[in-house]
């Protein structure tokens, strides 16, 4: 697993005095009619990786395209390390994209792959072998040098991409949806490889992705992006615990989310009526909502405790319902319980003991179970 970064290369969004490395101001981009971004602003730091999240036409491919220069804002600014990048043609940026596809030449092999753009440069040959010589050892491809990409495993061609767009030493690494094209397992392994990487190299990482989980994994922070616009920008951490909206909350991981009434709204607590629950919930922090607001409450299925036996305390964080169905996944049971109202909640448990240990313990199917949760698990959005 990646090691800790250092608290000031982690939050230097945190310090008032930082500068951003990155910054974009109010960018529009328009084809004819379609608004593609709309009045993006973001600031990204020295040495992090950032990722911009969003489902497929959000608009986060365009932002990176407009960063690389590929596309022109129709309004707007971009700064890269101090200095106004808007017009300026890609071949004159301090930046690197690595695209989906990869793009390897497919006749050469992967030390050409990787030495092309020092050729292209007129770097002197003596140079251009040492610099290859020790990207190919930092991203473990030395014993394939000889290779060409055919020859090559999926998580093989990507480092050799990944390879080529840093051989350069660029200020800014784009990378389009960098581990799409892998499987499951070795995608995983691979995100914890480029971060590794990067905190070697100290790279600015920006970083498109669909898979949430890619972007929980790699970023330092991310930018949730909807209909061209960014809703919601913060640690991973801070996305999942606190979305700022039901589109976040919905699109982080798994969610139940009740709409419900404000009954009652202090500054240190609120309490919801929410009809589909058939009861209450007490959380344990305000929002900003006149009374009798209608709010949505999101509990995600991991904070939820299911039991056969009646929790303690008054009404407020508990309801009964039946086990509908029930997934085993290996290290969790997902478990779909359906309430009096008719509403479905999910609940994941993870699964620390032998199946075969605890199976005349284990919940099962059709039977009456009580739902509970801590007061500080839901969190009330108003929009």
């Amino acid at each position: 697993m990646a090691s800790p970064r250092p608290e000031a290369r982690l939050e230097p969004w945190k310090d008032p005095a930082a500068e951003p490395y990155v910054r974009i101001e109010k960018v529009t981009k328009k084809f004819g009619d379609f608004v593609a971004v709309h009045q993006v602003s973001l600031k990204i730091y020295r040495g992090e990786i950032f990722c911009l999240l969003g489902a497929s036409g959000c608009g986060k491919t365009t932002l990176l395209r407009m960063l690389a220069g590929f596309e022109q804002p129709s309004e707007g600014r971009i700064w890269i390390d101090g200095t106004d990048m808007t017009g300026i043609p890609p071949y004159e940026r301090p930046v690197n994209m690595m695209f989906q596809s990869y793009a390897l030449f497919p006749h050469m092999t992967v030390e050409q792959n990787v030495a092309f753009g020092l050729k292209q440069d007129g770097v002197p040959k003596a140079e251009i072998r040492e610099r290859v010589a020790a990207m190919l050892d930092l991203v473990k491809l030395t014993p394939f040098a000889g290779r060409r990409p055919h020859q090559l495993s999926g998580g093989q061609r990507q480092r050799v991409a990944l390879a080529r767009s840093l051989i350069k030493q660029p200020k800014l690494l784009l990378l389009d949806e960098p581990l799409g094209a892998l499987d499951k397992k070795l995608r995983e392994h691979t995100q914890f490889e480029l971060v590794n990487l990067q905190e070697k190299l100290g790279v600015t990482f920006v970083v498109v992705t669909h898979d949430q989980e890619e972007a929980m994994t790699l970023a330092s922070r991310i930018g949730v992006m909807d209909h061209g616009e960014i809703v919601q920008v913060g640690t991973p951490s801070d996305i999942y615990e606190y979305p700022n909206s039901r589109f976040v909350a919905d699109f982080i991981g798994s969610v139940n989310l009740f709409e419900g009434t404000l009954i009652e709204d202090e500054p240190d607590y609120v309490r919801v009526s929410a009809a589909e629950l058939g009861g209450t919930f007490y959380v344990s922090h305000g929002v900003s909502a006149p009374p009798n607001a209608t709010v949505w409450v999101a509990l995600r299925p991991e904070k939820i405790t299911i039991s056969r036996e009646q929790p303690a305390g008054d009404e407020d964080n508990r309801v009964q319902g039946v086990v509908a169905e029930i997934a085993y996944l290996g290290d969790m049971s997902i478990y779909l319980v359906r309430l009096a109202t008719g509403r479905t909640v999910r609940i994941t448990q993870p699964n620390i003991r032998r199946q075969a240990a605890v199976s005349a313990e284990r919940i099962t199917w059709d039977e009456e179970v009580w739902l509970s949760w801590d007061a500080a698990s839901p969190v009330v959005v108003t929009q």
